[in-house]
């Protein structure tokens, strides 16, 4: 698991490199990560190098060549993208480009506590704001988070206490993870699944049993576009 400075410095690193071929200076990683030395920047990438992310090229200058990206930066959609903190922003651009193009990022609400575990009543009051990168927003759509209560999705990457980025949506496909209004009373976020005209809503976590619904008692919230973790 990557940290947020080290997951910042990585996706800088690959937004450079896909405008412009090469990869930033040291000099340009410390003002876009805002630290203070060039020596913070070293201690990033020999962690990203002992990870298996990039990798530093001998006796040339600004020789780093990503290998490979965490799962959540290679394939957006349907698997959340992870960022750990309590607030996020995407890595700044170089001062010089601030003038040019604004730092991407949206502030949500968050709606409250959502069950991955059984139901438990539906929230709908604001208890406060979270910024989030722009690119972790899908679609045109309207965008809520809700901070997770419970393990029954901890297979799938979701745990205690993380905070979910939810597109606004009434339809998904079967094997989305989506908030799902119980009743008109309770809230869970579970694997959505079709059959005939019932909506099984999935645990990711052997703990917890399939809950099997009449089609008309199940209502789509939102589908999981995002994750934000805290440590």
């Amino acid at each position: 698991m990557l940290t947020r400075k080290q997951l910042e410095l990585l996706d800088f690193i690959r937004v450079r490199m896909d405008a412009d071929g090469v990869p930033p200076s040291f000099d340009e990683m410390k003002e876009a990560l805002d630290l203070r030395s060039k020596s913070g920047i070293h201690r990033l990438i020999t962690a990203l190098e002992e990870r298996g992310f990039i990798r530093r090229l001998a006796h040339r200058a600004r020789a780093i060549e990503i290998v490979r990206l965490p799962e959540a930066m290679e394939r957006p959609g349907f698997s959340p993208r992870v960022i750990p903190g309590n607030r996020v922003a995407p890595p700044a651009p170089p001062r010089s480009a601030l003038a040019a193009e604004p730092v991407n990022a949206t502030e949500l609400p968050v709606m409250g506590r959502i069950a991955a575990g059984v139901p438990i009543e539906a929230i709908s009051q604001i208890s406060h704001h979270i910024l989030v990168p722009g690119s972790m927003l899908s679609g045109k759509g309207q965008h809520y988070a809700l901070e997770v209560k419970g393990d029954s999705m901890i297979e799938a990457g979701i745990n205690d206490g993380d905070i979910v980025v939810i597109r606004e949506q009434i339809t998904a496909e079967n094997g989305d993870i989506v908030v799902a209004l119980v009743d008109d009373a309770e809230a869970t976020l579970k694997r959505f699944r079709r059959r005939g005209n019932t909506i099984a809503l999935e645990a990711a976590n052997p703990a917890y049993d399939t809950r099997v619904y009449p089609d008309h008692m199940v209502k789509v919230q939102g589908r999981l576009v995002g994750l934000i973790r805290s440590y």
